[in-house]
């Protein structure tokens, strides 16, 4: 009896295991089918793909090039079958021949653009900007007299001493515009914001076109430049309100042959002492490099470089700010201006840069309205004084 028991229970263990067995076998079949059934479809899907774009063997290729027919071929019967052999016979694919492969190999488009730099104005960081919401012109008081004043003994009569008078100075606004326009079509279909990079094209245009009439401006229909007016050499003292003053250079053409740096120091302290605090010179990168070469009398350079990043160089213990508007040194020119911008030039704006799309008018273009009025004048004829090329 133990020993059939024995045999009952070794059978069972043998079922028991073949079961397992049989269920592992099932399982693992069940996941190839899965495979080979996801393989099928891709295949498929692939093949698909393929007659759609017309490289299975199926018909005539649409150019009628035998060469590329047999290309689509090989390529249809290597990816359907597996069958690599058409394919060493196969012409290679180039980049060089669009029909061979050139068509699939895109260049990349990047999303930044490569846009030139322009020179701009430092006018408008150096002088006095006052934003006005309305009107089409700014006045400020004058304050530019004095009383008069004397000495009197302890008895002697006191008389009437002169009153000071005030004036009024006006600066009137002038309008900017540029009216470039686009497709609607270009609008909508661009991958990059068409009508912001063209505003932000007219602005820098606008700051460029400002700075230039901020120095050479007639104040007709413009703005009234630094340079403008007919400087004379006379002083403070004596010289009208509203005409800057000049030094010579000590030469006709250019800075003086000898000791051409007394020309700029004498710029310097022609600007009286309440001005020099917060002063500056202002010069192109031509006169720069002129005045880059001086040296002193005892063989120094009167130029010195920043130490610092970002901050201008100095001549004579004033920054040196540059504005490639001002003129090169030659005969009779004011290359170079030294003075307390922000006392003595003005600049009025209105509200900004305004813009209007205008998709009307001019159809299908979108046209973009853009102005500025802006006005702009000599405030403090005391406090910006030149540098004429000339002996006297």
């Amino acid at each position: 009896m133990e020993d059939e028991l024995e045999v009952m229970q070794s059978l069972q263990k043998l079922n028991t295991v073949a079961v397992e067995a049989i269920t592992e076998t099932r399982t693992d079949i069940k996941a190839l089918k899965g495979l080979l059934a996801s393989e099928r479809k891709a295949r498929e899907d692939l093949e698909l793909k393929i007659v759609r774009i017309g490289l299975t063997s199926g018909g005539a290729p649409r150019d009628g090039n035998e060469a590329l027919a047999a290309e689509r071929n090989a390529l249809g019967a290597f990816i359907a079958k597996g069958d690599a052999s058409a394919l060493l016979e196969m012409k290679a694919m180039s980049v060089g021949s669009d029909p061979n492969g050139g068509y699939l190999v895109l260049p990349a488009i990047s999303n930044s653009m490569n846009s030139k730099i322009f020179d701009q104005s430092a006018m408008r960081r150096l002088a006095r900007v006052v934003p006005i919401t309305s009107g089409d012109a700014w006045e400020e008081i004058d304050d530019h007299d004095e009383p008069d004043a004397e000495w009197v003994g302890e008895s002697q009569t006191r008389s009437d001493t002169g009153t000071p008078e005030v004036g009024k100075h006006r600066v009137t606004l002038h309008e900017i515009h540029a009216s470039p326009k686009v497709t609607q079509k270009i609008l909508d279909t661009s991958y990059m914001d068409v009508g912001a990079w063209l505003e932000n094209k007219v602005s820098d245009k606008f700051g460029r076109t400002e700075g230039e009439a901020y120095i050479t401006g007639t104040g007709v229909a413009k703005p009234f430049g630094l340079l403008s007016g007919t400087p004379v050499a006379t002083a403070d003292a004596t010289r009208a309100w509203g005409t800057l003053q000049y030094t010579p250079s000590g030469h006709a053409s250019a800075l003086a042959t000898s000791n051409p740096g007394d020309a700029l120091s004498n710029l310097l302290w022609s600007l009286r002492a309440p001005y020099r605090r917060g002063a500056a010179w202002l010069m192109n990168s031509n006169t720069a490099n002129a005045i880059d070469k001086i040296k002193n009398g005892t063989g120094d350079y009167i130029w010195r470089d920043s130490m610092t990043a970002g901050a201008p160089p100095a001549l004579l213990g004033y920054p040196v700010e540059f504005d490639e508007t001002m003129p090169d040194i030659g005969a009779n020119t004011f290359p170079i201006a030294f003075g307390n911008f922000k006392l003595g030039y003005v600049i009025v704006e209105l509200d900004g840069i305004r813009v209007l799309r205008d998709p009307f008018s001019s159809k299908p273009n979108v046209v973009f309205y853009t102005y500025k009025r802006v006005g702009a004048d000599i405030s403090n004829s005391e406090a910006i004084k030149l540098l004429k090329i000339a002996t006297a």
